[in-house]
């Protein structure tokens, strides 16, 4: 199924104390009538496979009964040239179909005391109106289902061909034909609907909400809440939280209300808040990915020494007499934070790097520790159902901690270690955003042609 046009959102919320999703999911009425288009031609193709049990019985015929055998049925077109969906507040989904017809092809035999017949015969039902309300529960695990709480069927007109009968045996048996069939699907309407929604609230169950996106985190998509359903929308809540894998202790945020702002030209929306993302930054940095070495056999620009660093800081130049390769320890101090405003992504990393001398032993000796603070910029995409980011730095601050080689101007090694983070770790990490968070899995909907929007929303 293909959400034609979608919008993924990214509210920045405000600050209230209270248990609220990460994510929010709407469906609005132009997606709804998609989905009915999709679900009636599904259904019609469900219709037309079905083998349907045979019809056996009798109907009373002056002193006598006429004993009735219906079978082989195959439903050969079913037409629904009326169908509606509306949401109804506060209770679920209303669907009515009118004036459907369908065209079945059958084996018939009919015996009495007085004589027998069987046949082929073709049979044509038209004018059926159906009218169903379901409902969205929750279930344990957090997954919505869809459940079929009214019903109410009526047909029509039923018109029986008999191939190859005519006359006075036609019109009988015709008679005896039309009940048993209008009885059967005045009786099973109903309960076939019923099956149909619980194959699709089956399927709705085996949607995994835990969703990995890689070895060190996993995101929870379990409902918050009932759905919510409103005359223009229905709306779902989803936790949105970020785990470290395996981890599923609470992660330090409380999350804050948020909504979306009122629009219904899309089918479906996505609104992430700031508390998605802020889960996501705390549950990486718990799981030390935003640690990172760089030595010498792994930079591939050129090689970093203690030869290059003395020729810009003549304090390591004394210190280390005989060039030695350098290492570098890049590492997150505190959680990296979030912040998201109006058509800005910004992401900011406390930090610390130490340099070491890598000796001929291996042996690493310190010669400096930095505090680092790297300013960088998210830009979001979404491709093959995934929320992918790309890194830009916008501006790097260091300052000098503890040095074993000496106090010296750190303004003189922004310069090559700006080049070393643009080179090595930047690049690094956009290859781990293009990987992409995975979105709800929406039973098999595809988004297509989405659009990403930051906005603000303030109570």
């Amino acid at each position: 199924m293909k959400a034609c046009c979608s919008l993924l959102l990214l509210g920045l919320v405000c600050v209230q104390l209270k248990a609220n999703p990460g994510v929010k999911v709407r469906l609005t009425q132009k997606g709804l009538e998609y989905a009915k288009e999709v679900g009636l031609e599904i259904l019609k193709q469900n219709m037309e496979k079905e083998r349907f049990p045979d019809l056996t019985g009798y109907e009373k015929f002056g002193l006598g009964n006429v004993k009735y055998n219906i079978s082989r049925i195959r439903i050969a077109t079913v037409e629904f040239p009326s169908a509606s969906m509306s949401l109804i507040p506060r209770t679920g989904i209303k669907l009515v179909i009118g004036n459907a017809s369908l065209t079945a092809d059958m084996n018939w035999n009919i015996r009495t005391w007085m004589f027998r017949d069987s046949g082929r015969s073709t049979v044509y039902i038209s004018k059926v109106f159906v009218t169903a309300i379901f409902s969205t529960p929750l279930d344990n695990s957090g997954h919505t289902l869809i459940s079929l709480t009214s019903c109410r069927t009526t047909s029509g007109d039923i018109d029986i061909k008999l191939n190859g009968k005519s006359g006075f045996l036609h019109n009988f048996f015709i008679k005896y034909l039309k009940k048993p069939i209008h009885r059967s699907l005045a009786t099973n309407s109903c309960p076939n609907i019923r099956s149909g929604i619980q194959l699709i609230s089956e399927d709705l169950q085996s949607l995994n909400v835990l969703m990995p996106i890689d070895d060190l985190a996993e995101i929870d998509y379990s409902l918050n809440s009932l759905p919510a359903v409103f005359r223009p929308y229905i709306e779902l809540d989803l936790k949105g939280i970020v785990h470290p894998a395996g981890n599923y202790t609470g992660p330090p945020y409380v999350a804050a209300p948020f909504t979306i702002p009122d629009q219904t030209d899309s089918m479906l929306y996505l609104a992430f808040s700031e508390y998605f993302f802020q889960t996501s930054s705390f549950a990486y940095y718990t799981a030390g990915a935003f640690n990172r070495t760089i030595a010498e056999e792994t930079y591939s620009y050129f090689n970093i020494s203690t030869e290059i660093f003395g020729s810009i800081i003549p304090e390591v130049a004394k210190y280390s007499v005989t060039p030695y390769p350098v290492m570098l320890k890049l590492m997150a101090t505190e959680t990296p934070l979030i912040s998201l405003q109006p058509d800005s992504f910004t992401l900011e990393i406390q930090g610390s790097m130490e340099v070491f001398a890598v000796l001929p032993d291996s042996t690493n000796q310190s010669l400096f520790t930095m505090n680092t603070t790297a300013n960088t910029s998210i830009a979001l995409n979404i491709f093959n159902q995934k929320l992918m980011g790309s890194l830009c730095l916008n501006r790097l601050q260091f300052s000098l901690t503890h040095s074993n080689v000496g106090f010296f101007e750190v303004s003189l090694l922004e310069n090559i270690l700006s080049y070393i983070l643009q080179t090595e770790v930047i690049p690094s990490a956009n290859a781990k955003l293009s990987k992409g968070f995975p979105l709800p899995n929406l039973a098999n909907i595809t988004l297509t042609r989405p659009r990403i929007a930051i906005v603000q929303v303030r109570f």
